[in-house]
């Protein structure tokens, strides 16, 4: 069993074996969903019930990324490394941002904001965080 990503549970992807790679792909689309190095010997890979020519490598999507990011105590959310000062009437808001090559467009609730990419870092996290809970230990 290899492990894709958490935000795959549950749905029904197709897996291309290259010899350092395993790509993870929408079967309907063939749009590249994951990459992970591949733990699999040749051996393994021989013994696979059901495999089949692999056909065209998937491609990665083309639009934009759409994540959603959960604004701090003063406003201030983390998209691709990069903080975002909204201000404080944003504070414990959850925002949709759409992450380019070049661009954040920053959905907030007067409108979209656009504000220049600073960093090269790719999306990590699609869904925001939630609050963390306080316990008490007594």
């Amino acid at each position: 069993m290899v492990l894709a990503a958490e935000i795959l549970a549950g749905r029904r992807v197709g897996v291309r074996i290259e010899e350092h790679t395993l790509a993870f792909f929408d079967l309907d689309t063939r749009e590249l969903l994951r990459t992970r190095p591949n733990p699999l010997t040749p051996a393994q890979v021989a013994r696979l019930r059901s495999a089949r020519p692999a056909g065209p490598p998937p491609q990665p999507a083309t639009g934009p990324v759409r994540v959603q990011r959960r604004a701090s105590n003063s406003g201030v959310v983390m998209v691709v490394g990069q903080k975002i000062a909204l201000g404080r009437v944003y504070a414990h808001k959850t925002v949709t941002i759409d992450v380019t090559d070049t661009d954040l467009a920053i959905h907030c609730d007067d409108g979209t904001r656009t504000v220049r990419r600073t960093t090269d870092h790719p999306v990590r996290n699609l869904k925001a965080s939630r609050p963390r809970k306080v316990t008490l230990n007594v």
